[in-house]
Parts: C-alpha cells; sequence; structure tokens
C-alpha cells in the first residue's frame, strides 16, 4: 500500500457483481483489460455482493458465484500480491458510507437514474427493493472510499459515475475538501460482444436465452453447440459490417482471443463458408477458456488458501476505507469511536 503512494500510481475501483455466471462479455471486456492495468495503477478489484442483493438472490448461488468469480480473477491473471481483490461485503464502511451519501443525495437524482428506472420495469413494478434505487449511493461509496482517481465505466454506468462526482463535490462544498473527484477509465480497445441470437444486443448474463450466452465456466461441448446455433445471415460472404452483425460479432469474438484484425479475418477466410468460421471462432473459445476453467476448479478445491486470498484483501481495503469513513464521520458531526 505505502509502496503503491511512494510511487504515485493512480487509484483504480472496478467491481463484478456476483448475480449470474459470468459471459465471454465480461471476461474479453472487462476481465482482460485489468489484467493490463495492474502493474500501472493501484488496483481495488472488488466482487460487489452487496450490490447483488438488491434484487432477489438464492443464498447458496449468492455464496457459489461470490468464491467462483474470486477465482475467475485470479484465473484470468489478476494477482492477488499485486491487487487488493476482496468481496465487498467483508468491508462495512462500504455499508456505512452508502448511507452517509445516500443522506446527501436527493430522491429526483435517484429516480431518474436510468437503469432504475430499467430495472424496475422488469423486476415489477411497486415490488423493488429501495436498495435498488439507493444502488448509486452504494457505488459512490465503493469508489469515493479508496481515494479513487480513475473507474473503469460500461456505457450502463456513465450516469452513475456522473453522479458519484456531484456527489463528492456536495460533500467536499458542504463539510470541506474530503473526496477525490474521480475519472472515466476509457481502456484503448475493448471487445464489444453481442448476443449469439440477436447480435443487436450485447451479450448479457441476464438474457433469456442461454443459447445467446457464452457463460465462461460452459464445457467445450456447450460451446461447440451455442457456436454452431449462432444466428447469421443468408449472404453467404463472411464481410465486417454492420449489415452481417451475427457474423461481425463471431469476427470481434475471434479478434479478441486471437489479437488479430477484422481485415486479417477477412483475408484468412476469403473464399469460405460460415461453417469454418464458426470452428475457428469454437477452437478459439475452447482454447482460451479450458486453462482458466481448470484454474478456477483448482482454487475452488483449495478453501484454505482461498480464504487467506480474500481475507488479506479485506484487511488491506479495510485499512483504506475506514481512514475515510473517518473524515466523512468528523466532519458530519458524529462522536468519534
Amino acid at each position: 500500500m505505502e509502496d503503491n503512494k511512494e510511487l504515485n500510481k493512480k487509484v483504480i475501483f472496478s467491481g463484478i457483481q456476483p448475480s449470474g455466471d459470468l459471459t465471454i462479455g465480461n471476461y474479453l471486456g472487462s476481465l482482460k483489460n485489468w489484467v493490463k492495468l495492474q502493474d500501472e495503477y493501484d488496483c481495488y478489484f472488488c466482487i460487489v455482493d452487496l450490490h447483488a442483493i438488491t434484487v432477489k438472490q438464492v443464498p447458496s448461488d449468492l455464496r457459489r458465484r461470490t468464491l467462483e468469480l474470486m477465482c475467475i480473477y485470479i484465473a484470468a491473471g489478476i494477482d492477488p500480491n499485486k491487487n487488493t481483490i476482496f468481496i465487498q461485503s467483508h468491508v462495512p464502511a462500504h455499508s456505512e458510507a452508502s448511507w452517509l451519501l445516500t443522506c446527501n443525495t436527493y430522491m429526483g437524482e435517484l429516480s431518474r437514474m436510468t437503469q432504475f428506472k430499467d430495472k424496475s420495469q422488469r423486476y415489477g413494478g411497486e415490488s423493488i427493493s429501495a436498495g435498488l434505487l439507493a444502488y448509486p449511493d452504494l457505488m459512490a461509496a465503493d469508489i469515493l472510499l479508496y481515494n479513487t482517481d480513475l473507474v473503469p465505466v460500461g456505457g450502463d454506468q456513465k450516469q452513475h459515475l456522473e453522479l458519484t462526482r456531484d456527489l463528492a463535490n456536495r460533500f467536499n462544498n458542504n463539510y470541506s475538501p474530503t473526496f477525490k473527484i474521480p475519472e472515466p477509465y476509457i481502456p484503448k480497445a475493448g471487445a464489444r460482444i453481442m448476443d449469439l441470437q440477436d447480435p443487436t444486443k450485447k451479450m448479457s448474463k441476464s438474457a433469456d436465452n442461454v443459447n445467446g450466452i457464452i457463460f465462461l465456466m460452459d464445457s467445450p461441448e456447450v460451446i461447440k453447440k451455442k457456436i454452431a446455433r449462432a444466428v447469421t445471415d443468408t449472404v453467404g460472404v463472411i464481410n465486417y459490417c454492420n449489415e452481417q452483425p451475427g457474423i461481425k460479432n463471431l469476427i470481434d469474438i475471434l479478434c479478441a482471443l486471437r489479437s488479430t484484425t477484422p481485415e486479417q479475418v477477412i483475408k484468412d477466410f476469403e473464399g469460405k463458408g460460415y461453417a469454418e468460421l464458426k470452428n475457428t471462432v469454437t477452437e478459439a473459445l475452447i482454447d482460451e477458456l479450458e486453462p482458466l476453467q481448470n484454474k478456477v476448479k483448482a482454487l475452488l478445491e483449495d478453501k484454505k488458501a482461498l480464504e487467506e486470498i480474500y481475507t488479506e484483501g479485506a484487511k488491506k481495503a479495510n485499512y483504506v476505507a475506514m481512514k475515510t469513513l473517518r473524515k466523512m464521520q468528523k466532519k458530519i458531526g458524529f462522536i468519534p469511536h
């Protein structure tokens, strides 16, 4: 921790919910980019289980996915010796800081969040939890507790980061400077993987049709079947264009896995059919995912080593988070413990 400060490394915070099984979209679009960040930045990578319970979860599934997600982080190349990897609920400061920020947030700000509108419609109107409304305050606490400089965000989270910046400025103005104002981190290149059955939509772990999703822990047999069924078109020629979204998506997957370009793929498959492209994409996926899956399974079997990793991660995160939380408490007017 101190070494990173001496090197003046900027702080990055990011996390993934254990609310569903991870997809190749999560892997190629987020995790592989995180691995590239760990030598340049002071990184906090969190399994955000408190966020997951804003919608109903099966407790046994939540526990399984939380540990599996931590193993996927490590198997993907995120080194626990270089980064702070931890489970959100193991650092109580997140919950308290979230409440303090909620009390400085306006109802209108939360109700205007696009994700709240979308999810409240999807999960049943009046039966949704208040936690879903206050979700952005918890996200703001996650970020601000670690004096975060940069936050990797996708398009669906930009609005939440803007609110985080507004809350940080509001708290600083009301109580004196406390928080850094975080900036979005836009990776130089990130794969945007689309649904195999509806290639006009981003691949999502919550999609209804599992045939459109390649999960990270899918077996080779399942991967083969899903790619074989992937929607293409009747053009019959392999091009990289918006008019052929299914083929474009398969090319994007291949480019991300094989570090090649669409132009090179088109050249390699000149005069060849869709079946050959699908076979090559299948091979690339299995080559990439089998070693990762084997590492995940090995890590899950070594419960003691895994516990040591998340315990040490929580200890490091708690040290930094509590310093920020104590500042917040003091400035708001609470009596110190």
